[in-house]
C-alpha cells in the first residue's frame, strides 16, 4: 500500500472474535503514541447480555454502539487506535463518517483457529457459538477503502510491524 498514516493516525483494528484486535490493538496504540479505545466497552449492557445468551446482534443492536465507536474516534484529534469488529462496509462507512483518513488493519484468518481462540477465553461475553455469524457477517476491505488484511496467526509484535511497514 505504502502509504503514509499521517502525523495524527487514526487506525480501527477489525475483524471477527478472537482475532486478537484488543491485543494488536493494544500494541499499535503504544507503538504510535496514540490513545487506545477497545469497542466492546462501548456495548451497551443489553448488547453484550444478549451476545452472551448466544444470540448475534443485528444492525439495530450496532448502530447506537457504531456511533459511540464513532464519537470516540472523532474526539480524538492527536490520532487513536480502535479495536472493532467493524464486520460490514457499512459499519466501516459510519466509522469512517468523522475520520476520512482512517485506516483498517483487518485481522483475517480461519475460523476454526479463532473458534478455539475463543473456546479458551474466559471472562468474555462472546460464545463459541457465535463466531460462524461473524464470518457470515464479514465483509472484507473493498479495493477502496484504506487498509491491509493481515493474517491473525502471525502474532501480534509482527502483525504490528507488517502492518506499519505496508503504510508507512
Amino acid at each position: 500500500m505504502s502509504v503514509l498514516i499521517g502525523i495524527h493516525p487514526a487506525v480501527v483494528v477489525m475483524g471477527v472474535t478472537g482475532s486478537g484486535k484488543t491485543t494488536v490493538g493494544g500494541l499499535l496504540a503504544q507503538q504510535l503514541g496514540v490513545p487506545f479505545e477497545d469497542a466492546d466497552d462501548l456495548h451497551s449492557p443489553e448488547a453484550k447480555a444478549k451476545m452472551a445468551a448466544g444470540h448475534p446482534l443485528d444492525d439495530a443492536d450496532r448502530t447506537p454502539w457504531l456511533a459511540r465507536c464513532a464519537t470516540w474516534l472523532a474526539s480524538q484529534s492527536d490520532g487513536s487506535v480502535l479495536a472493532c469488529s467493524a464486520l460490514r462496509r457499512s459499519y466501516r462507512d459510519i466509522l469512517r463518517a468523522g475520520n476520512h483518513g482512517l485506516c483498517f488493519l483487518h485481522l483475517a484468518g480461519d475460523p476454526a483457529v479463532v473458534t478455539e481462540r475463543v473456546g479458551y477465553r474466559t471472562h468474555h461475553f462472546m460464545p463459541t457459538s457465535l463466531v460462524r455469524s461473524q464470518y457470515d457477517t464479514l465483509e472484507p476491505l473493498q479495493p477502496d477503502e484504506f487498509g491491509v488484511a493481515i493474517d491473525f496467526t502471525f502474532g501480534p509484535e509482527r502483525i504490528v510491524r507488517q502492518f506499519l511497514k505496508e503504510v508507512e
